[in-house]
C-alpha cells in the first residue's frame, strides 16, 4: 500500500523528540515520581472510567435503545478499540504527561493542539462534575437504604433539579483534591482498591440480576430501531470516557512504553465485557421499563430481586466508591494536561509547578478543584453529558489523525506497540468517532462549535503570544 501523502507542515509543530527530552520522558519527569506498575495502571483507568456511566448513565442508555442497549455498548467499544490502539501506539512512541494534547502538538501544531486541550477540559475537568452530580444521587440512596432518610433536596441537588446546592457533589471533589495533593502513590493505591471493589460489585449486581432473568423481558430487542441504537451508543460512550486518562500517566509510570499500551487494552477489554454483563443482567431482570429513565438503577433492581433494601445498599455503597475513584482519576489527568499546556506556555505557569515535598502539582490541583466543583454544585447530570461526550469523540478524531501524521513525518519515533491494520485502523477509528458523534443531535453540536469558538479566541488572545515554542 502507497503511503498516505500529507499536506506540508503544520503550524508550529513541537517536534517529538524535543517533547519527549524536555518531559523526561525515559528518565524522571519534571520532579514527577515514577511510582506506577502495570497493575496499577489497569486499576487507574477501571478507576476513571466505571462509575457514573454505568450506574447512572445506564438508564438514559436503556431509555434510547431498549434491551438492544447492549448492541449499543459494543458499538461504543467499538469506537475506543480503534481509538484505544492508535492512543497506545502515541503512549508508547510519546510517553509524557500530556496525552492527546501532546500528541496533538507533536504531529498537528499548536493552534489544534490548543483546542484539543481546549475539549480536554470537557472530558476531564466537566466530566468530573458531572460524575460528582451522580455521586450524590447515589449517597442519599446509601442514606436510605441504612437510615431512611436521606439529604433534603435543597442541598443535594443543583437549581436545575429543583435544590439550591448539590452539595455532596463538591465534598466529593475537594476529597479527590486532598488526596491527589498528598502524593501520586497514595492515589494510586487508594484507586487501585476502589477499582477492584466496583469490580466485585458489579460482578455481584450480575450475579443477583441473572438468578431473576427472563428472556421476555428482551423483546422487542430493538424496539426503537437503528437510530435508537446509534442514540444508545452516543450516551453509552460517556461510559467509556477516561480510558485515555491512562496516557496522561506517562512520566509517572514505570517503564511507559510497555507498560502504558498494555493497560488501555486490557482496560477496554474488561470494561465492555462488564457492561454488557450489567446491562443484559439489568433489563433481563426486570425488563427496559424497570431501568429507563431511573437514576439508580441497578439498587431499586436488586431492591426488587431480593425483596430486601440490604442488596441495594450494597449496590449503593459499590456506586459511591466507584464514582469516588472516577472524580479522583479524572482530576488527575485534568491536571497533568494543564501542567503539559502550561509548561508549553500556553496557560499560566502557575500549573505547571510541582511541589518538591509531595511531587505533585498543588496550586494546579486545587484551582481545578474549586473551579469544577461550582458546576457540579450547580448543574444537572444531563446538562454536560452530551458536550463532554462530543468534545471527547472529537479529541480521539485528533489523536487518529494524529498516528497518520507521525508515522508519515516522523517514522523514526516509534515505541513497543503499533497500531495493526494501518492505516485502516486509525481512519475507521475517525468513522467511528464522526458516526457517534452525529448521534449527539443538533443542538450539542451549535453547543460545541460555541465552545470551539470560545477556545479559539483564548487561543489568539493569550497561548499564541505566550507560547515558549514560538518565542525560543
Amino acid at each position: 500500500m502507497s503511503p498516505l501523502r500529507l499536506p506540508g507542515p503544520p503550524h508550529r509543530v513541537k517536534d517529538p523528540h524535543r517533547l519527549i527530552a524536555e518531559s523526561g520522558a525515559d528518565l524522571e519527569g519534571h520532579g514527577l515520581k515514577r511510582t506506577m506498575g502495570l497493575f496499577q495502571l489497569v486499576c487507574f483507568g477501571v478507576g476513571a472510567v466505571v462509575g457514573t456511566g454505568i450506574f447512572v448513565g445506564l438508564s438514559d442508555s436503556v431509555a434510547e435503545a431498549g434491551p438492544a442497549v447492549v448492541v449499543s455498548f459494543v458499538l461504543a467499544a467499538v469506537t475506543c478499540v480503534f481509538t484505544a490502539f492508535s492512543f497506545a501506539e502515541l503512549g508508547s512512541a510519546i510517553p509524557v504527561s500530556g496525552s492527546s494534547y501532546s500528541f496533538a502538538y507533536a504531529t498537528l501544531g499548536e493552534r489544534l493542539a490548543f483546542l484539543v486541550g481546549w475539549c480536554l477540559l470537557l472530558e476531564y475537568g466537566v466530566s468530573v462534575s458531572a460524575v460528582a452530580v451522580g455521586w450524590s444521587q447515589y449517597v442519599n440512596e446509601l442514606l436510605d437504604s441504612l437510615f431512611g432518610h436521606q439529604l433534603p433536596a435543597a442541598l443535594s441537588t443543583g437549581p436545575a433539579d429543583g435544590g439550591v446546592i448539590n452539595l455532596p457533589a463538591v465534598i466529593v471533589v475537594m476529597m479527590a483534591a486532598t488526596l491527589l495533593v498528598r502524593g501520586v502513590r497514595e492515589s494510586a493505591t487508594a484507586t487501585a482498591a476502589m477499582a477492584v471493589l466496583k469490580l466485585v460489585v458489579l460482578a455481584l449486581f450480575c450475579v443477583i440480576a441473572f438468578t431473576a432473568f427472563e428472556r421476555g423481558n428482551l423483546a422487542p430487542f430493538a424496539a426503537h430501531g437503528a437510530g435508537g441504537v446509534t442514540a444508545g451508543a452516543s450516551l453509552a460512550f460517556f461510559s467509556y470516557i477516561g480510558f485515555d486518562a491512562i496516557t496522561t500517566a506517562g512520566e509517572e509510570v514505570k517503564n511507559p512504553r510497555r507498560n502504558i499500551p498494555l493497560a488501555i487494552m486490557i482496560c477496554i477489554g474488561l470494561v465492555t465485557l462488564l457492561y454488557c454483563a450489567v446491562a443484559l443482567a439489568a433489563i433481563g431482570a426486570l425488563g427496559p421499563d424497570a431501568v429507563s429513565d431511573k437514576p439508580a438503577a441497578l439498587s431499586l433492581i436488586v431492591d426488587q430481586v431480593t425483596g430486601s433494601s440490604v442488596g441495594g445498599g450494597v449496590i449503593a455503597f459499590g456506586a459511591v466508591v466507584a464514582i469516588a475513584s472516577v472524580v479522583l482519576a479524572v482530576m488527575y489527568g485534568q491536571t497533568r494536561i494543564l501542567m503539559s499546556m502550561s509548561r508549553d506556555g500556553l496557560v499560566p505557569r502557575v500549573f505547571e509547578r510541582v511541589s518538591p515535598r509531595t511531587a505533585t502539582p498543588v496550586a494546579n490541583t486545587w484551582i481545578v478543584a474549586v473551579v469544577f466543583a461550582v458546576p457540579a454544585a450547580f448543574s444537572s447530570l444531563d446538562m454536560v453529558v452530551n458536550l463532554t461526550t462530543i468534545g471527547t469523540l472529537a479529541t480521539m478524531v485528533a489523536v487518529n489523525a494524529a498516528v497518520l501524521v507521525l508515522r508519515r513525518r516522523n517514522p523514526e519515533v516509534r515505541g513497543s506497540f503499533r497500531v495493526p491494520l494501518y492505516p485502516l485502523s486509525p481512519l475507521a477509528g475517525i468513522g467511528f468517532c464522526v458516526y457517534l458523534m452525529y448521534g449527539t443531535g443538533w443542538t450539542t453540536w451549535v453547543q460545541f462549535a460555541v465552545f470551539l469558538a470560545v477556545g479559539a479566541l483564548v487561543y489568539a488572545v493569550y497561548g499564541h503570544r505566550r507560547s515558549r515554542l514560538a518565542n525560543g
